[in-house]
């Protein structure tokens, strides 16, 4: 029986209310405040794969990648994370980015060890790679190295820096927290004595991040888990090695890294702690009360300098650094041998003619100079009250 054809609706009654409109699919959300396509103009279709999408964070100047299962890509831009509005990672994806970086043994390792760090070149930019477990899933986090490495004067870095990378021995920190140019800033100086002067320069990294190609200075790169098993055995076999400068990217090693610097080498370490004083601090922190005594001695003879450094953003959206600088003179020392770290603060303050400054007396320049707000100033000090009383006396 052939299907009977359906009737057409019937018309309204008179004064009835005219049908509802069909609804429209609701349209796709517009890139939010904040997203990748805020950050650098019209919006951008999901990447293919992991390259691609470290390749926009290259090309806009981003700082790090973040990618987790179940998560949408984001972005981290002059301190601020960015959302991208692309589709959440799923496993298969996530796994395939993996396979862009990782060899098998490596992902294995991830799997098993639920934690990885590593570094990877693609064609245009050197990242360092953290890979993480969560309860979402695994997630990695990318920090793009620069291929080109500025100088200490493109960094606007403090003259007093040139000045420690020509000494021939002792122990220089470059300390502060996770992403305050730590790295850039050691890059920096290592470039300057790799011009400047004929040494031999060892770095003991996990991983490798700045790769320098040998000028006037020789340079061999060792990397933890590629090219020695153990911070601790790649530094004790340095001292072995001829070098004359040792930059070492691992704060539990500072023991061994005293003894080096002791014995005729320039020694560059990092801290993650946000002031100088604390840095001297740690370092004695990390011996049992029994040795203090040797410690502070070994201290107070060996350790050059302390460069405090952080990132605060300035008043063009761009960011800018500021540097607690402690130098090691004689009256440094003898506060060191008797434990009164406190007065040590004090003496850098009225000390800029021996290269040193407070926090407080960078961040107050810079609102001096226009260059940041005081209201962000007082948000890094790490004694706001003190910077604004000294801001108020110079209004």
């Amino acid at each position: 029986m052939p299907a009977t054809a359906p009737a057409p609706p019937s018309p309204p009654a008179a004064g009835a209310p005219p049908p509802p409109a069909a609804v429209a699919p609701p349209a796709a959300p517009a890139p939010a405040a904040g997203s990748a396509a805020a950050g650098g103009g019209e919006a951008i279709p999901a990447p293919a794969s992991l390259e691609e999408i470290v390749r926009i964070a290259f090309e806009r100047n981003h700082s790090d990648v973040h990618i987790g299962v179940g998560e949408e890509p984001r972005y981290r831009a002059r301190g601020d994370m960015l959302r991208t509005g692309w589709p959440a990672t799923d496993l298969s994806t996530f796994n395939g980015y993996l396979r862009e970086m990782l060899s098998p043994g490596q992902v294995d390792t991830f799997h098993r060890e639920k934690e990885y760090d590593g570094a990877y070149a693609f064609p245009f930019v050197r990242v360092r790679i953290n890979l993480l477990d969560s309860l979402r899933g695994p997630a990695m986090v990318l920090r793009l190295i620069p291929q080109k490495i500025l100088s200490l004067e493109a960094l606007n870095l403090p003259p007093v820096l040139k000045e420690l990378c020509q000494r021939p021995k002792g122990l220089v920190l470059i300390t502060g927290p996770t992403g305050s140019g730590k790295s850039t800033t050691l890059a920096a100086m290592i470039d300057w004595i790799n011009h400047n002067m004929a040494r031999h320069i060892l770095t003991i990294e996990d991983p490798v991040e700045f790769v320098h190609q040998s000028d006037m200075s020789l340079i061999r790169h060792r990397e933890v888990g590629l090219n020695t098993k153990m911070f601790h055995h790649g530094l004790r076999a340095a001292m072995r090695e001829d070098p004359d400068v040792i930059l070492i990217g691992d704060q539990e090693t500072l023991s061994t890294a005293l003894e080096a610097s002791q014995t005729g080498h320039l020694v560059f370490g990092t801290l993650h702690t946000n002031s100088a004083v604390k840095s001297v601090e740690r370092v004695l922190g990390f011996y049992p009360p029994e040795d203090q005594d040797n410690v502070r001695r070994a201290t107070s003879e060996s350790l050059l300098a302390v460069i405090s450094q952080g990132l605060i953003k300035t008043n063009d959206g761009k960011r800018t650094g500021f540097h607690d600088i402690f130098i090691n003179t004689d009256a440094c020392r003898d506060y060191i041998l008797r434990a009164e770290l406190s007065e040590i603060e004090e003496i850098m303050a009225r000390s800029a003619f021996d290269g040193m400054q407070t926090i407080n007396q960078a961040l107050q320049g810079l609102v001096e100079k226009g260059l940041v707000s005081a209201e962000d100033a007082l948000a890094q000090s790490l004694r706001p009250n003190e910077l604004a009383m000294a801001l108020r006396g110079k209004s």
